[in-house]
């Protein structure tokens, strides 16, 4: 049987470089949390079903659950711990407590992912655009009603 060779990846996490060897076969998600250390990125259902591993790479979500860290070499990769601005929540975060958009807070990493994205792109933010958005973030125990509201409110800050 062939050996797989370990590759070393570079990766701009959060802001800072993070250089590491990894199997090939090593997921993103799977890096994130055990190479990095950046355990707010929830591994839910390992079918890129529920989006709790959410995370922006080059400033698009994609489920971490789906793609290899290898693949990431050389990108950037915010997670939701890059959300925060000098240590305190960001306004999606504080409009996400102030609307009570979580309950269990499982899915809150991915479904915060997700809608940073669709405010950094710009352009008009309405309910249409903030629940297709998050149409790919499951979560079980909110009714999403409040989520929404808190997106489209930070919205209105932005």
């Amino acid at each position: 049987m062939d050996e797989i060779t370990p590759l070393t990846i570079s990766i701009d996490l959060n802001g800072s470089p993070v250089q590491s060897t990894v199997q090939p076969r090593m997921l993103l998600v799977e890096w994130i949390r055990g190479v990095a250390g950046q355990t707010g990125t929830h591994i839910g259902c390992d079918t890129s079903y529920c989006g709790a591993c959410t995370v922006l790479l080059n400033d698009q979500p994609v489920k971490s659950c789906t793609v290899l860290a290898a693949q990431a070499d050389g990108a950037r990769v915010r997670t939701v711990e890059g959300l925060e601005i000098d240590g305190q929540p960001c306004r999606l975060q504080q409009c996400f407590s102030k609307q009570h958009a979580l309950q269990c807070g499982y899915c809150t990493p991915g479904m915060l992912m997700a809608a940073t994205a669709l405010l950094e792109q710009g352009g008009m933010v309405d309910e249409a655009s903030v629940r297709k958005a998050l149409s790919g973030n499951v979560c079980r125990c909110t009714g999403y009603q409040n989520i929404v509201a808190a997106v489209l409110t930070a919205a209105q800050i932005n």
